[in-house]
């Protein structure tokens, strides 16, 4: 993973001219600084915005970053190198997810692929053996191109109505082509762990992946105002066996993983940059495993803009702005051990999401309850900074 913690293989392909925006962790005050990447120095602004929430709540947030001065906290070449739990020296700085204050949310069954997946898991039960031959009856049941479907239309509430006389409903379809988009709480506040950190699974888990995504960062008005990367790692079984149990199978300990840095939207960089990206995934296991995919957001059945507008309004504010996953189409059957037993991570798996204008979001697969404990809430934050005289 080593080779993956440098600025070369981390920062957007046109990173000189982007705004970007991250939180490091200071030792020397221990806590939290906000910080801009600038020509591959890391420049602490936290004097000037406190917290990222302050920050995406600018009118132009591209521009404020632009303008602020700060203090030098050295080459993103050091910092990157440190950040991984394993190897970091605890008196130096290292990496953080780009976000703190705002709810973390994600928007589940936006593509048709994983749509049919989610309603084979609902089927099996949990049970990653019975996959193969539910896929095939799923696939004959609903046939046709799905991609092509657009939610809450006259011919996906037509296709409802059959799939529905025909037994076949699921809540999943409800989602991925009724009315309503499904809208979640991924993980609290704070929570989240960043590039280079490791990433939790549920120990119980026997049937889980990755699912990388675009994640866009919102403000508290609705103004869609940037987007990073993000890895909504998911379990199956458990969601499988039941949907009430979506809270276990999303929020764990380290599952929401989220990074490297937060892009602000400018003049060369849009929510159509964003509808027009392609999401590469790559997962190496530390028993030789091998496996990529991609998520081409031209696909996606919701708009994100749309999705947005489910996340927040008159029915549902969050001050602190939030983040928002946009789902993905990547929900791999490649059978990594036993014939029919499907995909799932090992511990030690390196999971790396990409594309060009957003970097590289790289993790380390662990057991959630090997995984750092999560204790610098909201309350600590506010101590610290007011302790450090930026906030009063």
């Amino acid at each position: 993973m080593r080779e993956l913690l440098t600025s070369a293989a981390t920062l957007p392909e046109d990173h000189a001219s982007a705004a970007l925006a991250g939180r490091v962790w200071r030792p020397d005050v221990a806590g939290p600084s906000i910080v801009r990447i600038e020509a591959g120095r890391v420049i602490d602004v936290t004097a000037a915005v406190p917290t990222m929430t302050e920050l995406c709540e600018a009118s132009d947030p591209a521009a404020k970053l632009r303008g602020l001065a700060g203090d030098d906290l050295g080459p993103l070449d050091a910092i990157l190198a440190n950040t991984p739990e394993a190897t970091r020296d605890e008196t130096k700085p290292w990496l953080l997810a780009p976000i703190d204050l705002q709810a973390v949310k994600a928007a589940g069954v936006t593509f048709a692929r994983s749509m049919l997946e989610r309603v084979i898991e609902e089927q099996a039960k949990g049970a990653p053996e019975k996959a193969i031959a539910i896929r095939a009856e799923v696939e004959r049941q609903l046939g046709g191109d799905l991609r092509r479907l657009k939610p809450g239309s006259p011919q996906a509430l037509a296709l409802k109505k059959t799939l529905i006389e025909a037994g076949a409903w699921s809540q999943y379809l409800e989602v991925g082509i009724g009315e309503d988009a499904e809208i979640f709480t991924k993980a609290q506040p704070m929570s989240a762990v960043g590039h280079g950190m490791e990433a939790g699974l549920h120990p119980r888990s026997t049937w889980n992946n990755p699912e990388p995504e675009v994640v866009l960062v919102v403000a508290s008005n609705g103004s869609i105002v940037g987007a990073t990367l993000g890895n909504d790692v998911n379990l199956r079984d458990f969601e499988g066996r039941s949907a009430l149990l979506l809270s276990k199978a999303k929020d764990n300990n380290a599952s929401a993983s989220v990074g490297p840095f937060i892009r602000f939207f400018d003049k060369g960089f849009g929510l159509d940059t964003v509808r027009a990206m392609d999401v590469a995934l790559d997962v190496k296991g530390e028993d030789g495993f091998h496996m990529t995919g991609k998520s081409s957001m031209r696909e996606i059945a919701r708009d994100p803009a749309d999705l947005v507008s489910e996340l927040i309004g008159k029915t549902h504010q969050y001050p602190d702005g939030a983040v928002l996953y946009l789902g993905t189409m990547f929900a791999p059957t490649e059978d990594r051990g036993a014939p029919g037993m499907g995909f799932t991570h090992k511990a030690g798996d390196v999971v790396t999401i990409s594309t060009p204008t957003l970097g590289r979001l790289v993790n380390r697969m662990v057991m959630a309850d090997k995984a750092r404990p999560w204790t610098f809430g909201t309350a600590s934050l506010m101590r610290n900074l007011a302790k450090r005289g930026v906030v009063s």
